[in-house]
């Protein structure tokens, strides 16, 4: 971290409160966290924005997504993080190995495929966005209201992903060791795991 944080031993008050919902949720607490001990209402307010587009569409749709979106912005920790969801929650591996071995998403079924493509892009530069890629993803098989959820992924992403960019956290060991070796490198895409 590049910035002074408030030690787990220390926090008091909603800094308490907030590190404690993140090692009930990871049985650890992950570096990130760190990340928002002098604003623990910012936490907040990120995690009702981030429940609230993910519980709102297809969970499986939301990851693939959000990993597009991280890993076009070079976030690590998000493209490792994400991958574990949908490889644990989704059920999911399968896809997870796909992404790792095709970067580009190539691999995926089409419809995977263009959300895929289209997060990324969303990600990297919204201004570029055309009817055209809108009209791509109808193609396979999304509702209007499916692409805006795909939009608010991927536009979601981004703050997290400068936050933590931002303030230096780097993936917990611990999640990184969930994976094989060769599948972690290709999601390694911007700052290096942090030391066990």
């Amino acid at each position: 971290m590049f910035i002074e944080s408030v030690p787990e031993d220390a926090a008091e008050g909603e800094v308490a409160a907030y590190y404690a919902q993140q090692r009930g949720a990871w049985g650890f607490l992950p570096n990130y966290a760190a990340c928002f001990s002098s604003r623990p209402d910012v936490a907040a307010a990120w995690n009702t924005l981030n429940r609230t587009v993910r519980d709102g569409m297809d969970r499986r749709r939301f990851e693939i997504a959000t990993i597009a979106a991280a890993r076009a912005s070079r976030s690590t920790y998000c493209a490792v993080a994400h991958a574990s969801f949908l490889r644990d929650v989704c059920a999911d591996e399968v896809t997870v190995g796909a992404i790792a071995e095709h970067p580009d998403g190539s691999a995926l079924e089409p419809q995977d495929q263009a959300v895929y493509r289209f997060a990324a892009k969303v990600a990297t530069d919204a201004a570029s966005v055309q009817q055209s890629d809108v009209d791509a993803l109808r193609d396979v098989g999304l509702s209007d209201a499916d692409v805006a959820d795909v939009v608010f992924a991927a536009a979601a992403r981004a703050f997290f992903t400068r936050v933590l960019d931002g303030l230096g956290a780097q993936l917990d060991a611990q999640t990184a060791a969930t994976f094989p070796a060769d599948v972690l490198k290709s999601m390694v895409v911007g700052r290096p795991v942090a030391d066990g």
